[in-house]
């Protein structure tokens, strides 16, 4: 698919280290849009279109605020950026512990990387049970990009068991029941990421789901 591409404005600070853009199919009319897929969801579901937009374009950091904790929620992108770059937008990596620079830094991923991966989330979860009906055209749209929907086919990531689009209203002690995850935790990209329930997910912690498996493996064949 060939997209607009025009230049979105932006109030974010970052505005210079990315040019956001347009992905409206290219020719189209009336307004640009950074995200026409989400549409339709950010009128029916809008918590689940801003969660797809969340996860799939800032990092999620530490849980508190410290000095040396590091920043909460910041664009992927801009972790691509250097050292001396960063500084520039008071972001000292200097004053941060090596292991949270480590987890800033595996969580970078640049600007088309991260839109690839909210059409795929958005593709995931007009696939789960009780989903929404997704409107025709952002169906053509998604199934150009990932192919064709099968409704009830998306499962999670990681027990294989199918998701439920109602589940996106759970939530226990603040924490959503269905969280995005990553095949490898250290790439962000379309082919890596899924739908997860969050037991699942924290169970995987900061193993590839290969070593995930293999850890389970492990511990079944000593039992």
């Amino acid at each position: 698919m060939l997209f607009c591409n025009r230049q979105i404005n932006s109030r974010s600070r970052y505005n210079e280290v990315v040019i956001r853009r347009c992905h409206l199919p290219e020719g189209h009319d009336g307004a640009c849009n950074e995200y026409p897929f989400l549409r339709h969801l950010k009128s029916v579901a809008p918590n689940v279109a801003q969660k797809i937009i969340r996860d799939s374009t800032m990092t999620t950091g530490a849980a508190w605020k410290s000095d040396d904790a590091g920043p909460n929620r910041i664009l992927r992108w801009v972790m691509k950026l250097p050292d001396e770059e960063l500084s520039k937008f008071e972001l000292n990596m200097a004053n941060l512990k090596p292991g949270v620079i480590s987890k800033l830094r595996e969580k970078a991923a640049d600007y088309d990387s991260c839109i690839e991966v909210a059409t795929k989330l958005t593709w995931l979860a007009y696939q789960m049970n009780n989903s929404p009906i997704s409107p025709d055209d952002i169906t053509e749209y998604l199934e150009e990009i990932h192919g064709k929907f099968i409704i009830s086919s998306t499962v999670c990531e990681i027990c294989k068991l199918p998701m439920n689009f109602a589940d996106f209203r759970l939530a226990k002690r603040g924490k959503a029941e269905i969280e995005t995850c990553h095949k490898n935790p250290r790439i962000h990209n379309a082919e890596n990421i899924g739908f997860a329930h969050r037991e699942c997910n924290i169970a995987q912690g900061a193993k590839t789901l290969d070593e995930f498996y293999a850890w389970i493996e492990g511990i079944l064949a000593r039992r």
